[in-house]
Order: C-alpha cells, then structure tokens, then sequence
C-alpha cells in the first residue's frame, strides 16, 4: 500500500463514512489539532522521567487518537456505528489523575510562566494546543452535530496538563517560575 493517494490533491479529504470536505473544513482543523496535541504529547514522554506519569500519557494518547476518529466522524452518517466514541469514563480518569496530583502539590498562590524543566515546558505548550483544539472543537459544536463529551474531555485534559507540569517540577526539585507584573 503506497502512503500517497493522491485523493486529496485536490483540496479535499473523506471523513469517516466516506463524505467529502475540504481540507480547512472546521472539523479537520479540529481534529488536526488534536493530532498535533497527540505529537507533542508523544514529545513530552521522550523528555519525561517518570515512568507512571509516561504510562499515563501514552493511555491519553490512545484517548486522543479516539477523540480525532470521533471528531472524524459524523453522528449523523449510520455507517459509523463502530468508531470509538469518548464518554464520560475517560473524562472520570482524568479527574482523577487531577485530584491525585493535585493533592501532593502546595498550594498554588501565584499565577506560574511555562517551564522549570524541558518535560514541563513541552507540557504546557501540549496544554496550549489542547486549549485550541478545544475552542476549535466548541467552535464546530455551534455549527454542528458532535459528541459533546469530546469538549469537556478536552477542558478536563488542559487541566490535567497543567496540573502535571507543575507535578512533575515539584518531584524533579524544580522551581515553579512565578508570574510578576512589571509595572511600565
């Protein structure tokens, strides 16, 4: 199997069921955000050194590539019945995941810059490209008709990414970097 087709020369691309859009149709934008999140997700666990945190980010890949296929695929096209769809189970791990970093981590009292490590760092810029697939994907829920567990996914998992950064600083021995207005 060749990896060119040359269907998309054109400008267009098939969803999921076989229907045709263009290739800066909103849902792709959407989903190709979300793929960019999985890339630099799969970045951040080169850089990581915690292995519990690396098996958690490869299970929110795997959530990811979920998500796009859902996104890929309409909920009006009955010819998708098999793709996987997210739910509200995913969006419990998460949760989760949040409340137990969170209870090991101090009080948080200042707003904090990106960074501290190079793992941390590549996990906020993972946390900014989830926050633009999400208003992508709110953007597309207006115009459309998707399932909207993929929006609330997506905000639980920008916390869940900001929430890391900070955890992952915090067992390294890393300063968080603290935010100060500077007066002009």
């Amino acid at each position: 199997m060749k990896i060119y087709t040359k269907t998309g020369d054109s400008g267009e691309t098939s969803l999921f069921g076989g229907s045709r859009v263009w290739k800066d149709d909103l849902r792709i934008e959407s989903y190709g955000t979300v793929d960019e999140l999985n890339s630099v997700i799969g970045l951040a666990i080169e850089e990581c050194e915690i292995v519990e945190l690396k098996v958690h980010l490869v299970e929110i890949q795997a959530d990811l590539f979920n998500l796009g296929a859902d996104l890929a695929s309409p909920l009006e096209d009955k010819n998708n019945s098999w793709v996987p769809r997210i739910s509200d189970n995913e969006c419990e791990k998460l949760e989760t995941l949040i409340d137990e970093l969170d209870s090991q981590l101090p009080e948080l009292k200042n707003f904090i810059l990106p960074g501290g490590s190079k793992f941390s760092a590549v996990i906020h810029i993972a946390r900014t490209v989830c926050r633009r697939g999400e208003r992508q994907v709110v953007k597309l829920e207006r115009n459309g008709n998707i399932n909207h567990i993929i929006v609330v996914y997506l905000n639980r998992l920008s916390d869940y990414l900001f929430v890391l950064a900070r955890y992952y600083n915090h067992k390294q021995g890393k300063s968080e970097n603290i935010w100060s207005p500077r007066k002009i």
